[in-house]
């Protein structure tokens, strides 16, 4: 049994509300174990059969899609990679003293290639620092997300699907649920 999280996007939002309980027996229905969720925002640990990471991809997308009635997208990462993800120092400790916004990590569904890197990388400002890795965008705003020029539509159609959790919320699932 390999320890997986999984990173849903558009979960309680507008009129799709799910309780953790919910979401929960949700993934126990589809054969998961020791399923845990973090927050109300899609945020899952759970045990499963060694397997390719796509098939639990899509296991996970039909199984909810079908008990839910909706789409959602899923963003699986290994426990190692969610401690690799929450040990990450994207930027420099100088660039992090005295900004006022939180540091987002943007979960992609797959390495888009390097070209799509570099294509990413140029969205890059003074307000909105950007950094990448194979399969996550590393963003640090200025100031609130809601204030940032950013375009998350761009950097989308660029890397492809994405879902965004802050930081804090990586290395606080690190540390709760995948503590070595």
């Amino acid at each position: 049994m390999g320890e997986h999280a999984a990173f849903l996007r558009g979960m309680n939002l507008g009129r799709r509300r799910i309780t953790n309980e919910e979401l929960a027996a949700a993934f126990e229905a589809l054969g998961f174990k020791q399923v845990r969720t973090f927050r109300a925002s899609g945020n899952v640990a759970f045990e499963a059969r060694s397997e390719p990471p796509d098939g639990l991809v899509a296991q996970i997308e039909a199984g909810l899609a079908k008990s839910l009635g909706y789409a959602v997208p899923t963003f699986l990462r290994s426990a190692e990679e969610v401690r690799a993800i929450a040990a990450q120092q994207p930027f420099p400790a100088s660039v992090l003293e005295g900004c006022e916004g939180k540091l987002q990590v943007a979960l992609l569904a797959r390495d888009p290639g390097p070209d799509a890197h570099e294509q990413a990388l140029a969205h890059a400002t003074e307000q909105d620092r950007l950094a990448i890795s194979a399969r996550e965008l590393y963003w640090l705003p200025e100031g609130p997300m809601s204030q940032s020029e950013l375009d998350l539509k761009a950097l989308e159609r660029t890397l492809g699907p994405m879902t965004i959790r802050t930081m804090g919320t990586i290395e606080q699932m690190a540390g709760k649920h995948f503590s070595d």
